[in-house]
Formats: C-alpha cells, structure tokens, sequence
C-alpha cells in the first residue's frame, strides 16, 4: 500500500493548495464549480481556507474533546486577488501544526481509525487540496496533474474513512449502502509499485471492509491511481472510461453502485 510520509504529505498540501489557488483566480469569484453544482468557485475557496485553518487550530490547541472544536471560522478575503495569500496561509498554518512533534499527540480523530489525530487530519487536509483542486482547475478549464504516489494515498485515506468505525454515524446512509452478503470489489492502479496500489474491498452484513493487495472480486477496476481516484471521489464518471483511462472486469453495477454511495458531495 502506498503511503506517503509526513513531510512529502506536508509538501504536497502545500503544492496543491497553491495549484487551487491559480485555478481559482483564473476561473474568477463567480465561475460555477462543474463537480459541485451548488458552489461557485468563491464557495469553494472560503471552505478550503475555513477548513484548513479550522483544521491547524484543533491540532494547535492539541483538541481531544468533540465538544471542544472551534466554533468560528476564518473570514475569506473580499478580494479575489488575495485569494492566493490567504490560502498559501492557510495551508502553511496546517503544515506547521502538522509538525513532526506534533505527529503522534493527543488530536482528536473524527474516524476513530486507530490514526493518531495530527496523521488524520494531516491526509484529510491533503485530500481537500487535491479533490477541490480538481473542481477548481475543471472550472477554470485547466488541467489538474496529480501524482500517482500523491493519489494512491488518498484512496487509501478514502477507504479508510468509508469503513471507520464511526462512518455509520457520519453518514448512516452511505453506511447502510455499502453493505453486502460479500461482494467483492478490486481497485487497480496501473501507475504505482507493485501490490502498492491494489485495494481490495469485500461488503459484509455488518458493514464494507477493505485491504491492500489483490484478489479475485466480483469486479476489477483498474487505471491510473489519479483516474481512481477521481472516480472514487465522484469527480470522473466511471462510465466515461476512455477519458479517464480506465477498464472494468466484471459486475460494473457493483462498481457504479459503491461509487454512487461513497463520495463526498460537495455544496
């Protein structure tokens, strides 16, 4: 399973968040978000920058206590043109807090996965700069690079958020969706060491589970780490395979059926 460690994570986070930035000020304020169809490109910068310095002070403050997170939220500039600043403070606040020293302290975990805190919120924040970086060089009609190291890790970071033992109460119907009497489902990144980028994923009576390595499922998904990813994330369409470089091997509605219960959607 690809991993990535902490400063390369740190390093990314920052990198991708600058990438959102430029996407973000070329599309402009009121440029709708195509993957999100409720948010323009100014709701979707206000809720990065919110969530990331939201997220830097919880570590900050080393937060262990649900009833203790912060209540306020950073206010986004008025201006586009300080857009870039801003969210560079922002990611740069996350980075800080997500100090070595920090890595292994008392945070709290919203999916009480057994991470430590600091290491959770450190992919989550990683994830949000990647996937809306996406939604913000889509409407900025830009393309949007992910590596493929970058990308494995965060499909391990999704599976593990959608089986945690507190996804049930986070998001009770997609809990209840992803259920199953064993159905198998494999995904495979062609892009990536061997066996690091092989997710297995089995839907059990009690709830889906899922680990790295391949076997024989009832469907195989298999591409780019990037296009999994984006399709994991609900922002390519599994059933525009061509563009996304992607092949499936057996029960496609399974496929379809898990992606449609799975992704965050946005706005």
């Amino acid at each position: 399973m690809t991993e990535l460690n902490a400063e390369q994570a740190r390093l990314a986070l920052v990198e991708h968040t600058r990438r959102l930035a430029e996407s973000a000020a070329e599309a402009g304020p009121d440029a709708a978000v195509p993957t999100a169809p409720k948010w323009t490109v100014c709701d979707l910068v206000t809720h990065v920058g919110q969530t990331q310095h939201w997220v830097a002070e919880i570590i900050e403050r080393r937060i262990t206590d649900p009833t203790q997170l912060p209540t306020e939220f950073a206010v986004s500039p008025t201006d586009p043109r300080q857009w870039q600043a801003w969210l560079s403070e922002s990611a740069q606040r996350v980075v800080s807090a997500c100090s070595d020293e920090a890595l292994d302290a008392p945070v709290f975990n919203p999916a009480a996965d057994g991470r430590p805190g600091t290491r959770f919120w450190l992919s989550s924040m990683l994830n949000e700069a990647v996937v809306h970086g996406f939604d913000a060089a889509d409407a900025a009609g830009r393309p949007a690079d992910i590596d493929a190291d970058v990308a494995a890790a965060l499909i391990s970071h999704h599976l593990a958020m959608l089986t945690s033992p507190t996804w049930e109460m986070q998001r009770s119907e997609s809990a209840h969706a992803i259920r199953g009497t064993g159905q198998t489902l494999q995904w495979l990144a062609t892009d990536t060491f061997e066996n690091a980028g092989a997710w297995f994923v089995e839907r059990r009576p009690d709830g889906a589970v899922w680990k790295p390595g391949t076997q024989q499922a009832d469907v195989t998904v298999t591409g780019p780490a990037r296009s999994l990813l984006l399709i994991l994330t609900r922002r390519l369409p599994l059933t525009d395979r061509v563009a996304a470089g992607v092949s499936v091997d057996g029960d496609t509605d399974l496929a379809q059926q898990w992606v449609d219960n799975t992704a965050h959607v946005a706005g």
